[in-house]
């Protein structure tokens, strides 16, 4: 587990296709993770979801659609 532990913490840049959501009222990380776009090397798109922070939940569609995009992205790929 250490290893795994290790690498994560050098912040490696992220190379899968990703859809990075935010919820517009999230008490939790106001300001959203748009800053965290330079981590993305890969297919990225960040999207901002009327919602808080239980996007599953509070925004079913949205999520669902984003991991869709995901999916479809990752066909396109071969992955």
């Amino acid at each position: 587990m250490q290893p795994l532990e290790d690498r994560l913490a050098q912040k490696p840049t992220i190379t899968v296709p990703t859809v990075t959501l935010d919820g517009a009222t999230d008490p939790l990380k106001p300001g959203g993770t748009a800053d965290h776009a330079s981590m993305f090397v890969g297919l990225q798109e960040h999207r901002i979801v009327d919602a808080g922070h239980n996007l599953p939940q509070q925004a079913p569609q949205a999520f669902a659609d984003a991991v869709f995009k995901v999916r479809d992205w990752s066909a396109l790929r071969g992955l």
